[in-house]
């Protein structure tokens, strides 16, 4: 794999002490760091990259996202969460092929790497041809093929069995680079039998599971009404929680709740821009964490988002915290960097990540400081979580391997993307036209 020279960079470790290394190397030698610090001038190298003026620290780890979802991107705007999704997403979404996700995912996996993401959890369909992305990406994934347990004939895709299979099928592909989950949908959507079922091949295959959980209040009282449970006390007695659980959203949630999150090690997945798109009621991501739950950070899918630019999403998760709360205080200093760092890599199964220390994955990006609006440098970190952007990414690194260098894709054909996946999700959207017309009469 070879060795990698970083020269002058101010390393952000994110490492328990908080380390900031000013003008240190970083050697990288067969995908690990083997070194941070002062390096001797006569250091051999394959490649020297001169970071002066830059910011090294880990790369993204987006938790929760629908990567192929880059096709509705701008295609349902302006509505209230159910009729976005009943109305024009799931609608759109019943002409979707493999081909489609293939170059959605592509188009997705081009954004985040210009953005600074080194992985991505992904929930959505065909999820062997997002595989193929992640294969000649280089980037490092969790896959889950989304499930719906109510017949075979309203899945996407072949059938449930097959769609479970990918997760044990794919597992440990792409050297190691690809994980895998159970994806059912979401307890409001999956019957308790499939659940169960779930429940019962995460145990036989050693596998984790990623679903949606506790999205309104509605969902939680409907919850109620049919089983007598919250969704997280419904989930909690099938036993999806006795197998490492990524919970997307818990917007929410009672005090009882929390305690059971945190009691069974649930990493819980925040997309705050998707909330403050789609205008749905959220509570504190701070009283989550003084539960001690583990809270990382996602993009969602384009559709609801806009963007998979994780600089911009933690930093309007702490705007929005700090906003509710009416406290300034809330989610301080490297909090949200460490959510989409380091917190996310964890949860999707990659737990040396995330860290910036000798021995650990060099999974990490170089930022570029000299920019106006990274200008004065007070406080690092500081200009990081409030100011940079993901055009301010330089160089994406992920296992050692460059996947960005000075903003030039590297593994992507990133014009051909650009093209077919726009001609592709033109053509998705339109062959429904006719049917989203009937459903806005």
């Amino acid at each position: 794999m070879g060795t990698l020279w970083i020269r002058h960079a101010d390393v952000i470790a994110l490492d328990a002490a908080g380390t900031i290394h000013h003008d240190a190397d970083l050697l990288i030698v067969d995908g690990r760091i083997a070194a941070i610090g002062r390096l001797p001038d006569d250091t051999q190298a394959d490649e020297v990259i001169d970071a002066a003026g830059h910011a090294a620290l880990p790369g993204f780890f987006n938790a929760h996202t629908h990567a192929p979802m880059t096709f509705e991107r701008g295609w349902a705007e302006d509505l209230p969460f159910p009729r976005w999704l009943n109305e024009k997403i799931w609608v759109a979404e019943s002409a979707l092929t493999p081909d489609d996700v293939y170059w959605g995912a592509a188009l997705a996996a081009c954004e985040m790497i210009r953005s600074g993401t080194v992985a991505f959890n992904d929930h959505y369909f065909y999820m062997d041809r997002v595989a193929e992305v992640v294969e000649q990406s280089g980037m490092k994934a969790q896959l889950t093929w989304c499930t719906f347990g109510i017949g075979d004939d309203k899945e996407i895709g072949p059938g449930a069995d097959a769609q479970l299979a990918f997760s044990w099928e794919w597992r440990g592909a792409a050297d190691g680079r690809i994980r895998t989950c159970l994806g059912p949908h979401s307890p409001y959507v999956c019957p308790p039998a499939f659940l169960s079922r779930v429940v019962d091949l995460a145990a036989q295959h050693d596998l984790p599971i990623h679903l949606h959980v506790a999205e309104s209040r509605e969902q939680v009282d409907n919850s109620r009404q049919r089983h007598g449970m919250t969704p997280v006390e419904q989930l909690n007695a099938l036993g999806v929680f006795d197998h490492p659980t990524i919970a997307a959203h818990c917007l929410a949630v009672t005090g009882e709740d929390r305690a059971i999150l945190a009691e069974k090690g649930v990493f819980v997945v925040r997309t705050p821009v998707t909330y403050m798109k789609l205008a749905m009621p959220v509570n504190h991501v701070t009283d989550l964490a003084a539960a001690g739950i583990s809270l990382a950070l996602g993009s969602d899918g384009p559709a609801s988002n806009a963007t998979m630019d994780m600089l911009d999403i933690l930093r309007q998760q702490v705007w929005l915290e700090k906003y509710l709360r009416e406290d300034p205080e809330a989610l301080p200093g490297d909090t949200a960097l460490r959510m989409a760092t380091q917190t996310g890599a964890r949860a999707m199964g990659f737990g040396e990540s995330g860290v910036l220390a000798e021995g650990r994955p060099a999974d990490l990006i170089l930022i570029d400081l000299d920019r106006p609006h990274l200008r004065p440098r007070h406080d690092l970190i500081a200009n990081l979580v409030h100011s940079a952007q993901g055009a301010d990414v330089t160089h994406v690194i992920a296992d050692g391997r460059l996947l960005m260098r000075d903003r030039e894709l590297l593994t992507l054909d990133e014009e051909r993307i650009l093209y077919e996946a726009e001609q592709r999700a033109f053509r998705m959207v339109n062959q429904n036209m006719n049917q989203v017309r009937q459903y806005e009469a």
